[in-house]
């Protein structure tokens, strides 16, 4: 756990995003809340010694947080309106801010130390992995969202949308076109096809 910094509420600046997804909402805070990788909850029990994390899953509606350098992605079910839902994720990374740690290590940290870098995958894996880093995830990341390739078999990609990706309709069009069309066209591969599960 990282040494914390007294931080005063008047000292945070937050802006609330929308995202292309209509129901995701990314807020820019002029402080680090996930000092490295980025981390995905779904439920309040996920969140384990995190109270900043875990008091958003008490706002009625939100399914989802992504945290992601200085920013965090809410996503919710419309339950309630979404300036609402954007003043009550404000409240809470006010209050909360002063005893969150950004050096923290979600479960996906945890499993990445021990997964394999990417040299023990396939040539083929490698490759996709390494277009999507170039071209698609910078992208995906600013909007509060990232992938995850889940299976590469017979001309077949599986991949997980995460953040607020998600559900969003332009993830399940616009950006699965662009993915298949850019891996066809760097692999040289018309038979690609992508699929999020």
């Amino acid at each position: 756990m990282s040494k914390q910094i007294p931080i005063a509420a008047d000292d945070i600046l937050i802006r609330a995003q929308d995202t292309p997804n209509p129901l995701a909402i990314k807020f820019i805070v002029n402080f680090s809340l996930k000092t490295a990788g980025n981390a995905t909850f779904t439920n309040k029990e996920q969140c384990g010694e995190l109270p900043l994390a875990a008091a958003m899953f008490d706002i009625p509606g939100v399914e989802q947080i992504y945290f992601f350098q200085n920013t965090l992605t809410v996503t919710h079910n419309d339950e309630l309106p979404v300036e609402m839902v954007k003043e009550h994720v404000k409240a809470i990374i006010k209050t909360r801010l002063s005893v969150h740690d950004p050096d923290f290590e979600s479960l996906d940290d945890q499993k990445a130390k021990v997964k394999p870098d990417r040299t023990h995958l396939s040539p083929e894996l490698q490759a996709i992995e390494e277009i999507l880093d170039r071209t698609i995830r910078p992208g995906l990341q600013s909007d509060g969202g990232d992938i995850e390739v889940v299976e590469f078999k017979d001309n077949d990609v599986k991949i997980i949308y995460q953040g607020a990706c998600g559900g969003c309709p332009s993830s399940m069009m616009g950006t699965l076109d662009a993915i298949q069309s850019i891996l066809r066209n760097e692999l040289k591969n018309d038979e690609i096809t992508v699929q999020p599960i």
